[in-house]
């Protein structure tokens, strides 16, 4: 009887040893079609049967990355890594998880053992190329991110991560290279139009930035971003009418401090200065915490000669930023002007000693 029993327990578990790889493919199946609920309960019940396959444990993991689930995806890789310590796949994967938990310094040695362990994966160059990117590490960055190109497979992603990163090193012309071939191998994507619209921006092409901010615009209508960099680049080419449009249709879809303070900057030099006023107002209510905002509104109202105005928007920037010898140096005019030359030789005097060489000038000939 014993020998029996024996005989239908080695049965039953070979059964479940060939089924395995079945349930393994279907939980596959499931990540792919982004049914992580599906995937982590199945494989739960296979790695409780079987707690020794580093796949389960793997897919497992990927199913929770797949939830957000990111510090139970660590987890799961760590049981594997447990049986198989040179698991290339789930060290690059343990180190991906750990750059969306914002930990690039330790993501960085999981990846690095990953290429050791496979020096032919290309996803493990491409996450260690965002780590390095988000630590600060450039040409790191570069490196990878080219390495990643090398191995391939090609896509429109490997070229524009890499361009990200040459555009951030000031090589704009060869970013926008980068830029061009993922547009030839993605060309419905509106961020590939954006990003090399404003590559050409800062190599002052702003007839062709503003034909790739149109495309963007084109397939993308609802982002505000791209309606502000192409008032950007009309500016630049004194399109001024078409510039403030821009900023209105992106103001429309979204109230943004920055975007107020640069159309109160444009209407200042339309001469409309209360419209500038009253942008740089906005943008102040909606970020008191910026000096920029306080100088430029300063700036419209002492056009208006409105100088008490003037002088507390001042104030309020050097309460933000106390060593900014412009502003020290602005508010000493507006007290001339207002002739209060003591306190305005004070302020002039303070913007020497943080350096400007206006200020200097300006002390030789209205305080002696």
């Amino acid at each position: 009887m014993k020998s029996v029993t024996l005989l239908l327990l080695v049965v039953l578990s070979a059964s479940f040893a060939f089924a395995q790889p079945d349930l393994l493919d279907a939980a596959r199946k499931k990540i792919t079609a982004s049914d992580f609920v599906g995937a982590k309960v199945d494989l739960t019940k296979l790695v409780e049967s079987n707690p020794k396959n580093k796949i389960a444990f793997q897919l497992r993991g990927l199913a929770r990355m797949g939830l957000q689930d990111f510090y139970g995806a660590i987890g799961d890789f760590n049981f594997a890594l447990e049986i198989d310590s040179t698991f290339a796949e789930v060290l690059n994967s343990r180190g991906e998880a750990k750059i969306n938990l914002g930990d690039n310094a330790g993501a960085i040695p999981d990846l690095d053992k990953a290429i050791k362990f496979n020096p032919k994966l290309t996803e493990a160059f491409t996450n260690r190329g965002f780590a390095k990117y988000n630590s600060d590490d450039l040409q790191g960055a570069y490196f990878d991110f080219s390495k990643a190109l090398e191995l391939g497979p090609v896509d429109a992603d490997k070229y524009f991560n890499r361009g990200i990163v040459k555009a951030e090193l000031g090589e704009y012309i060869s970013a926008i290279d980068d830029y061009t071939k993922a547009i030839e191998l993605d060309k419905d994507d509106p961020s590939l139009y954006n990003y090399r619209g404003v590559a050409r921006y800062n190599t002052n092409n702003f007839t062709e930035a503003i034909a790739d901010y149109d495309q963007s615009i084109l397939l993308d209508p609802k982002d505000p971003l791209k309606y502000e960099n192409r008032a950007l680049a009309r500016t630049a080419k004194e399109d001024l009418k078409g510039a403030l449009d821009d900023y209105n249709k992106s103001l429309d879809l979204e109230a943004d401090p920055e975007t107020f303070n640069l159309r109160g900057i444009l209407k200042h030099t339309l001469l409309d200065y209360d419209g500038a006023i009253a942008d740089y107002t906005k943008a102040i209510e909606l970020d008191a915490t910026n000096p920029t905002y306080f100088d430029n509104r300063a700036l419209s109202k002492t056009e208006k000669e409105d100088y008490a105005g003037a002088v507390d928007d001042y104030t309020s920037s050097i309460e933000l930023y106390p060593t900014d010898a412009e502003s020290y140096y602005q508010r000493g005019l507006v007290k001339l002007q207002m002739n209060n030359n003591y306190d305005a030789c004070l302020d002039l005097k303070h913007a020497e000693e943080l350096g400007s060489p206006e200020a200097k000038t300006s002390l030789k000939k209205n305080c002696k």
